[in-house]
């Protein structure tokens, strides 16, 4: 099929993807177990370094969050509730369920390493600031308002995309500014990559990617045929892969062992991170044909909840490894944490669909 046959005028792709769906389960997955290795890392551990890189450095990384995000952009494509008043709201809820997350992630665990182990050094919340920690979903609160903004001044175009490389670059550029003053570091850092821990998804470097997802679904939604849309998903993930292996060997980048060349990363880092979101999906694709309909169903069920399973996951991962080093002395090992994230993914995505019932029935 000629490329420009590929696509329709109309809409053709509608309601649910299958591919869509398994990928985002796989990115919150990823998620999970990243989390749990890394908080079982502040204790007493013993993990395989290969498994541990391919686990901490790939998988936990561009096939995670970066996935995340472009489906977040995605999402707006099939959303019935793309009103740019909806965005600017959404975004702003999505803030609040930040602070959430941060109170889960570094708050909580504060207190309760300090209060069974005395070891409230392993959870810094530095002096209260962490509170206002730009996580993923702080990052994905101001990429909503800012989608909305632009979308209410009918710039949600190709020119959405010129915007979002140019944010990109300066990110580049800018990224480990220190503007002196804790405070400084920790406004700034919603937008650049600061000094001082304060910020994992700087606006500036990640906004690329519900940018680069947006427009990718408003291609895949009228993606007259699959097969040639996904043709060389195959090419493209080993590509993208060995891009993500010799630029962590050479010069730093999203595999890299220092994880800020992940959160900060560089505008040829995203360009392989976007190559490899769309090679994913295309792996998702094919994957569907062939997985069983009971697994498919568990992903449908994880990625239509997957905002919720995120925020109660960090609830529970590092209570769990807190609890587990109070009351045993059992070595973490990558067993034993494999299980417990195993266990954490479980009782998340459970928690958020009875969550999602009880919403329903309110």
């Amino acid at each position: 099929m000629n490329i420009s046959n590929l696509f329709s005028d109309e809409k053709i792709n509608t309601g649910r993807q299958v591919e869509l769906d398994i990928v985002k389960a796989l990115s919150i997955i990823f998620m999970i177990f990243l989390h749990t290795f890394y908080v079982a890392s502040l204790f007493k551990s013993s993990f395989n370094q290969n498994f541990h890189f391919i686990l901490m450095n790939l998988l936990g990384r561009p096939y995670a969050a970066v996935i995340f995000m472009f489906c977040m952009g995605v999402g707006i494509v099939y959303s019935r509730h793309s009103q740019w008043d909806v965005m600017i709201k959404r975004g702003v809820k999505l803030f609040l369920l930040g602070i959430l997350v941060n109170i889960f992630e570094f708050f909580i665990p504060h207190f309760v390493a300090g209060a069974l182990l005395g070891k409230a050094d392993l959870f810094p919340i530095a002096g209260g600031l962490l509170l206002f920690c730009v996580d993923i979903l702080i990052f994905a609160a101001l990429a909503f308002i800012l989608m909305g903004i632009l979308k209410k001044f009918e710039l949600l175009n190709k020119k959405a995309i010129i915007l979002a490389v140019v944010m990109s670059l300066m990110g580049t550029f800018l990224s480990g500014t220190d503007f002196g003053v804790p405070v400084l570091n920790l406004f700034f850092g919603n937008f650049i990559g600061t000094k001082g821990g304060f910020t994992s998804f700087p606006l500036f470097d990640w906004f690329i990617f519900p940018i680069a997802g947006y427009f990718w679904g408003y291609y895949f939604i009228r993606a007259k045929d699959k097969n040639t849309f996904f043709k060389f998903w195959p090419i493209l993930l080993i590509v993208a892969l060995i891009y993500f292996l010799v630029s962590s060997d050479i010069w730093g980048g999203v595999a890299s062992n220092d994880v800020h060349r992940y959160y900060f990363l560089n505008t040829l880092d995203a360009l392989f991170c976007i190559i490899n979101a769309h090679a994913m999906i295309g792996l998702c694709y094919w994957l569907a044909k062939y997985l069983p309909d009971k697994i498919i169903k568990a992903f449908t069920i994880m990625s239509s909840n997957i905002n919720v399973i995120y925020i109660v996951q960090w609830f529970f991962v590092p209570l769990t490894i807190i609890l587990i080093e109070y009351f045993t002395s059992d070595l973490l090992d990558d067993l034993l944490t494999s299980i417990i994230a195993i266990f954490i993914i479980i009782l998340s995505t459970a928690i958020a669909v009875g969550y999602k019932k009880l919403k329903t029935r309110s």
